[in-house]
């Protein structure tokens, strides 16, 4: 439609991106539904003594756990699909030419421009919904004051997924589906441990153990999300370069990145 613009070709044009369209609506709605949900799970699961709560709340603790599942999904299938930010802003330049002979329709897509900025602005981002959670559960910590709780319920369900995994090699019978779930869980409460605590994730007093962590990674992964869980470690976290960082973990996730 670029290359040769005309009536047809711009439809056919449409036609293709219309459907891509309507999907990153939705996950953007999704993402901000996330704003208000979350933190009415993060009210459940930390507020008061976290281990009583993750054990009275488990159904809770693994919507929790799906979510930032899909938060890890989400984001490593954004990143393989360039696509998303032509179409969209392809999408834009029909919204205010107004050319298109199914204008009506077009704008019923995305009625108001701002929303259309909004929605850019989401996907302009490299990882929007590990933003997303990041920047809820930090404004909550914010709010309520309870970072050492949050802190402790990351690090608890990063040490659950850790040990589920390290242990499956005495459960030959658990499925792979499993191991990579909690691999990816794992993964996403690391990085949004170290946003919230001022010290991070990696330093020596640290509940999680990086070192560990890298090495089921690498252990129990599979090919497809071995290297993404890696590469989420090394350019998502706040604290990897920090001069407290043991220069073994640096030098273990630089170079398995």
């Amino acid at each position: 439609a670029i290359g040769t613009p005309g009536p047809e070709s711009e439809q056919e044009a449409w036609d293709h991106v219309r459907p891509a369209v309507e999907k990153l609506k939705t996950f953007y709605k999704y993402s901000t539904s996330i704003e208000s949900c979350l933190p009415q799970i993060l009210q459940t699961l930390c507020i008061g003594d976290v281990n009583k709560n993750l054990e009275r709340h488990q159904g809770l603790a693994r919507i929790l756990c799906q979510l930032l599942d899909f938060v890890f999904e989400f984001d490593s299938l954004k990143m393989k699909t360039p696509q998303i930010q032509n179409d969209f802003s392809y999408y834009r330049r029909c919204l205010s030419r107004g050319k298109l002979s199914n204008e009506v329709d077009l704008k019923s897509a995305m009625n108001e421009d701002e929303l259309a900025n909004h929605v850019s602005m989401f996907y302009a981002y490299p990882t929007p919904m590990l933003k997303t959670v990041t920047e809820v559960t930090t404004q909550f910590v914010g709010q309520h004051r309870v970072r050492r709780s949050v802190s402790e319920c990351l690090a608890t369900l990063a040490g659950v997924c850790y040990h589920t995994v390290n242990n499956s090699k005495k459960k030959p019978n658990q499925r792979a589906e499993t191991t990579a779930f909690c691999l990816r869980v794992m993964v996403i409460s690391i990085i949004i441990y170290d946003h919230i605590e001022p010290n991070g994730a990696f330093n020596k007093s640290s509940p999680i153990n990086i070192k560990n962590s890298v090495k089921a990674i690498h252990s129990f992964g599979n090919a497809t999300d071995t290297p993404n869980l890696i590469s989420a470690l090394r350019f998502n976290t706040k604290h990897l370069n920090d001069a407290t960082t043991p220069k073994t973990i640096k030098t273990l996730i630089a170079t398995t990145a």
